[in-house]
């Protein structure tokens, strides 16, 4: 019979799509790794390809967290060690990488990828081999509805949820303040594609027209025929589902060489990485530009002040959003070993199910999809800073800028 921390699992034979995720009979595993070395934690990243950029942060999250956990002694008795794979932001390679982490490296306990494109296939190969996944991002509605009983997000909300503050914003203006007219641009990913569907519904209801709305592909880097486009449509309102600084950036900065400045705008994402954006797209021009945010450095749960000291004195400058979502995932996994004393991934999960856990962004308590009962951050940015406009109990300041300026 497997020990503690040691059970039957399989290993996917891989085709050349992500889509095909069944386990091989012949790539069976007996175990985890030996209980007398180091616990070994096993994630996959793109810390190269497009959205590198974002997954940095998220990469310091989780070495940050598993600092202090060694810190603190570890899990189970046994120090830790991060096995992060690189996946290019790729399906296929992120397939391949969980499966090595499983079948081959022996991973004890895993943590999630970036974003939902790579969360949907990852997340399945850790379901089919009863391991639990805590996601630090990746709230698209697909990866939550197949029914998988390992699977958490550790942020307060998903993208279904995403638009409400803003769209509540939206509600609490005068009729003649309103945009008459928006624009919904977005990178043709999982969790942009639910998003950006919700805000053309509810902003329509509301009686905004849509002028414009196209998907674009993930590797582009070339967005001056979308801004041309969107110039000529005239918008008081772009969407911008974004999933990265270099795309948030890459539109702004083609709508500057068409003179176009929207009166508001809302990009999904890239606002929230407070160091690279405002560096890719010019301090100056971030102002006014509203996103969405699962984590404030001021919020004064327990350990998020902590977390922003010790963070930024490891790596010189502020957490972003990405950084929190991967410690608060961690703070997550952590709580749940801890609980049961064991890591017996069934157990783990059943716990995680059952209880609400203490992180930097809030209590979490999850439904049987894995999907916690929270509510996202409006933020906007204000004089070169992220700023925290909704809601009422996570306000940084009472101003919100509207219209936004123009771009220079």
């Amino acid at each position: 019979m497997p020990g503690p921390g040691r059970f039957p699992r399989c290993a996917a034979a891989l085709s050349a799509t992500a889509a095909v995720l069944l386990l091989s009979a012949t790539a069976c595993s007996t175990g985890a790794g030996s209980s007398d070395g180091p616990l070994k934690i096993g994630a996959s990243l793109p810390l190269s390809g497009p959205v590198a950029d974002a997954s940095k942060p998220a990469y310091e999250g989780y070495k940050l967290w598993l600092d202090q956990l060694n810190g603190h002694g570890g899990l189970v008795g046994r120090k830790a060690e991060l096995k992060v794979l690189d996946d290019g932001f790729d399906q296929n390679t992120v397939v391949t990488n969980y499966n090595r982490l499983i079948s081959q490296e022996r991973a004890d306990l895993l943590l999630g990828t970036f974003s939902s494109k790579l969360n949907l296939p990852a997340s399945a190969v850790a379901e089919r081999s009863k391991m639990l996944y805590v996601e630090p991002s990746g709230g698209a509605e697909e990866i939550f509805d197949r029914g998988y009983d390992y699977l958490f997000f550790a942020q307060p909300s998903t993208s279904l949820d995403l638009p409400d503050q803003f769209v509540s914003y939206i509600k609490s203006l005068p009729a003649a303040q309103r945009p008459k007219t928006a624009a919904y641009p977005t990178q043709d990913d999982p969790n942009t594609d639910v998003t950006i569907d919700v805000f053309r519904k509810e902003l329509t209801a509301l009686g905004v027209k849509s002028v414009y709305a196209q998907k674009y592909a993930p590797d582009t880097v070339n967005f001056d025929s979308i801004a041309s486009a969107v110039a000529r449509a005239e918008p008081d309102l772009i969407v911008h589902g974004a999933v990265a600084a270099n795309d948030g950036a890459g539109l702004v900065k083609a709508l500057q060489k068409q003179q176009f400045s929207p009166k508001m705008m809302f990009q999904t994402n890239a606002p929230s990485l407070t160091q690279s954006y405002p560096k890719a797209v010019g301090a100056k021009n971030t102002e006014g530009i509203f996103t969405s945010a699962a984590w404030s450095p001021k919020a004064g749960y327990p350990g998020n002040a902590a977390f922003v000291k010790a963070y930024t004195g490891a790596y010189g400058y502020a957490p972003d959003d990405d950084a929190a979502n991967a410690y608060t995932a961690g703070q997550v996994l952590e709580a749940a070993v801890k609980a049961v004393g064991s890591l017996d991934q069934a157990k783990l999960a059943a716990w995680l199910h059952s209880h609400t856990v203490q992180t930097i962004v809030g209590p979490l308590k999850w439904d049987k999809r894995g999907v916690p009962d929270g509510a996202m951050l409006l933020g906007q940015w204000q004089n070169g800073k992220l700023q925290f406009v909704a809601p009422r109990t996570q306000k940084t300041t009472d101003k919100v800028v509207n219209p936004m300026p123009g771009w220079s």
